[in-house]
């Protein structure tokens, strides 16, 4: 009877392992691009950024409509009483002439008039008209221009800054999950193996077969991995909230997963390549923006050359006609020739900004340059301890089938074939993790190489 039901719990056991270590399909992580994809469309920060963009693209248009005309329209009207006058003595000088006339001709044609007094002030005046103004030599325009264009280059590397490093977090997180669910996964299997060893204890202990030791362990065991089961899920649960969070989706939602079951790619140990980081990128946008400054402050040596023409109307009583209409040419030119030093100490701080930016970007290129090292180093370390694990998963697999053929042969004890299924549950349980392991490493050299191609 006894080696009845060890022979039921041993084919239990192997159908147990059978499915555990069962070959799976290698699949393109297809499932992941879908969610990073994802999360870049909806991540909120990276949506500001934009907008960051949109805003420095506007600016550019309007350095760019500097070197256009600029056409405006304006009009005055006055209306005045009292204040400084001239007197013109109109009477004084044309009475006696009219006289005369009068006299000679017998007739009243030529009145008397009185002198004049002409107020200054224009009243009842208007003046309404059309300025175009176009500038023809401004080095500021120009150099105001390329600072606004590297502007929307650094805005843009910012934007690339933000996507890298939510893919890091991205895929970090969806490998935490997959080993929160693979665990939850071994635990349940094993489940059922203690299971079955509990129940069948109890029968060969009604049976008389076995002593209580052998069930109580049992019973135990099953209340360890029911406790070992939940823990596990909490975790799951803690992983598959963080990732729905970085997607900006509700926290609850199903995550899909794909089938990972070997290593990545080991040609990310040797690149050691940082020139792609856009940290690097900005420090160089940023440099070139900083030589634009200083010759923006140098541009004072060059004279400033604009013509404006002014087409109007003007005159008393709103009249408006061929006589009140007029046209204005000028050419302006503006020359700053001393500005006491003002110019001079403007140029001295772009150039000690520009050696600053200089010896900050050998500082971290060589940051992160050590960055990478110690990333590799660090999945070499990930990869050698997968291999370990899948030595010891072997070992522990041929270990168990070993005692749990000699307990199905009654040649060991109950204690013997636990602590066998143990050592077999704890290396699936540590393959599962040094494998994502590797992976979460191998993502931290792509963030480091900016190896990863973002879209």
């Amino acid at each position: 009877m006894i080696k009845y039901y060890r022979k039921k719990l041993s084919l239990c056991c192997y159908l147990v392992i059978l499915l555990s270590f069962a070959t799976q399909p290698i699949e393109a992580q297809n499932k992941l691009d879908d969610y990073i994809k994802q999360g870049i469309e909806s991540n909120q920060s990276i949506k500001q950024q934009s907008f960051i963009l949109e805003r420095n693209v506007y600016a550019l248009g309007e350095a760019k409509s500097m070197f256009l005309p600029n056409v405006s329209f304006s009009t005055t009207y006055t209306k005045a009483d009292g204040g400084r006058t001239i007197d013109f003595p109109t009477g004084d000088l044309l009475n006696n002439v009219y006289s005369t006339l009068n006299q000679m001709t017998g007739s009243s044609s030529f009145p008397q008039l009185e002198n004049q007094s002409i107020l200054l002030n224009p009243d009842n005046f208007y003046d309404a008209k059309f300025r175009i103004t176009q500038p023809i030599l401004n080095a500021e325009l120009g150099y105001n221009k390329k600072i606004k264009s590297k502007q929307i280059d650094l805005q843009k590397t910012e934007i690339v800054l933000y996507k890298r490093e939510l893919v890091k977090e991205i895929k970090t997180a969806y490998y935490n999950y997959l080993k929160a669910t693979n665990a939850t996964k071994i635990y349940q299997s094993y489940l059922k193996l203690v299971s079955e060893g509990e129940r069948v204890n109890k029968k060969l202990f009604d049976n008389g077969k076995i002593n209580r030791t052998s069930v109580i362990r049992s019973q135990n065991e099953v209340s360890k991995i029911n406790a070992s089961i939940i823990a596990s899920q909490k975790t799951e649960e803690s992983a598959q909230y963080y990732f729905n969070f970085l997607l900006n989706r509700p926290l609850t939602d199903t995550i899909l997963v794909d089938d990972i079951n070997t290593l990545p790619d080991d040609a990310q140990l040797f690149n050691e390549n940082v020139t792609n980081r856009e940290e690097l990128s900005k420090l160089k946008i940023s440099k070139d923006i900083n030589n634009d400054l200083t010759g923006l402050a140098k541009s004072y040596l060059i004279p400033k050359i604009g013509a404006n023409l002014d087409l109007g109307s003007q005159g008393f009583d709103w009249k408006f006609n061929q006589k009140n209409r007029y046209y204005l040419l000028g050419i302006s030119l503006e020359w700053n020739l001393f500005a006491f030093g003002k110019n001079t100490y403007r140029i001295k701080q772009s150039i000690a900004e520009n050696q600053a930016i200089t010896s900050q970007t050998d500082y971290v290129q060589q940051q992160l340059l050590t960055e990478l090292k110690v990333r590799q180093a660090n999945m070499e370390s990930a990869v050698a301890q997968y291999k370990a694990a899948q030595s010891q998963l072997k070992t522990s697999q041929t270990y168990y089938g070993d005692m749990a053929k000699l307990y199905k042969e009654g040649m060991t004890i109950y204690i013997e074939l636990l602590d066998a299924q143990n050592q077999w549950i704890d290396a699936q349980l540590k393959s599962n993790i040094t494998l994502f392991d590797t992976w979460i490493a191998y993502t931290a050299i792509e963030r480091a190489n900016a190896s990863f191609n973002i879209q």
